[in-house]
């Protein structure tokens, strides 16, 4: 599994972004994708993922703010990310995640994209 993550930049605190990342290789075994996140200073945590049948869970702190989904191609998946009303406190390198299941479990990570919020 290959992970391809874009969409990072810099926005103003109460502005949008939208993280896409796209899945390649062996991509019919992926089972859950999401994103993850780490501060300066802090450890990874979970901001949200996405199940092969849909469905998500989010980490308290952007419940209602951001949204997650997923298109499932033969031989690409597609997680997008779309965040909205921005915090200051969303900024973070944000890495794409996936869970491959074939007979065992796997997990990949993308490559990182910075999201920067501006206060």
């Amino acid at each position: 599994v290959q992970l391809q993550a874009s969409g990072g930049g810099l926005v103003q605190a109460g502005g949008s972004l939208r993280l896409s990342c796209a899945a390649s290789r062996n991509v019919h075994t992926i089972y859950t994708m999401g994103w993850y996140r780490q501060a300066p200073g802090k450890q990874r945590e979970l901001v949200a993922l996405i199940s092969k049948i849909g469905s998500t869970n989010y980490t308290d702190s952007v419940k209602g703010r951001f949204t997650i989904s997923r298109d499932n191609a033969k031989n690409m998946v597609t997680v997008h990310l779309q965040m909205n009303n921005l915090k200051y406190e969303d900024t973070a390198v944000y890495y794409c995640y996936a869970e491959r299941r074939a007979g065992w479990i796997r997990d990949y990570w993308g490559q990182g994209t910075l999201v920067t919020v501006s206060s």
